[in-house]
């Protein structure tokens, strides 16, 4: 905006000057002060349209990427996000993992307190993931309870502290609140890149299904190690 007004004063000052140059044209001296105030209105408006247009469409962009009700990233900008993080762990041949986490028994937070409650519960969640991990980190809201955190240049190992310390403040969240929920998570840990994000969001999805059948409110690992061509993989839960 501050630039548009300087381009505008200075054009009008520029075309005052050029008309001062031939004011013996005019009939009357004050024409060019008369136009060039005109003219000067005529940028500003342009100025203001053009800024008004232009902070539309970033919040635009930015809505259209981004979770309404948690501010995180949505299904569509995470995928966009997450395939540029591939192809860099490919390209320098780093670690990547990936957790998804669901809340357990969230559909009672709605029926016992309340949508406005379940709203506060999600919007809580993705702030104490987002406070809780590294800013090139990628957070997502899948939809409904289910979350995801892709982790950039992260083994199993490091991933698991990661995980434990996040499931606990997440613990201390619903604690605090009174809110009787708990947190299944599966997280899916590469030392190679998978072929795409689907097959890395599957296998933690895979592990979340088992801390889901095995109880809930547990952290099931998955960390695949390229070998000879061949994956072996080494299940780890807490």
């Amino acid at each position: 905006m501050g630039a548009g007004i300087l381009i505008s004063f200075t054009s009008a000052i520029s075309w005052l000057v050029a008309d001062l140059m031939m004011v013996n044209v005019f009939s009357n001296p004050i024409i060019p002060f008369l136009n060039e105030t005109f003219r000067l209105l005529v940028f500003m408006v342009v100025t203001f349209i053009i800024f008004k247009l232009r902070t539309a469409l970033e919040k635009q962009k930015d809505l259209a990427g981004t979770d309404p009700l948690t501010s995180v990233a949505n299904r569509r900008a995470f995928y966009d996000l997450a395939n540029l993080e591939l192809n860099k762990a490919r390209r320098y041949h780093t670690p990547i993992s990936f957790l998804y986490l669901d809340i357990d028994n969230f559909k009672n937070i709605n029926d016992s307190f309340g949508h406005p409650v379940g709203d506060k519960l999600l919007q809580s969640v993705a702030n104490t993931i987002r406070n809780n991990i590294r800013a090139i980190d990628l957070i997502v809201r899948f939809g409904g309870d289910e979350f995801g955190v892709l982790f950039a240049e992260t083994t199993a190992e490091s991933a698991a502290q990661v995980v434990d310390k996040l499931k606990n403040k997440l613990l201390d969240l619903v604690q605090d609140n009174g809110w009787p929920v708990t947190f299944s998570i599966g997280v899916a840990a590469y030392m190679n890149p998978p072929a795409s994000i689907d097959e890395m969001i599957g296998a933690a999805d895979a592990q979340l299904c088992i801390a889901k059948k095995n109880g809930k409110n547990q952290v099931r690992y998955k960390a695949l190690v390229e070998e000879k061509k061949m994956y072996c993989t080494l299940d780890m839960v807490s």
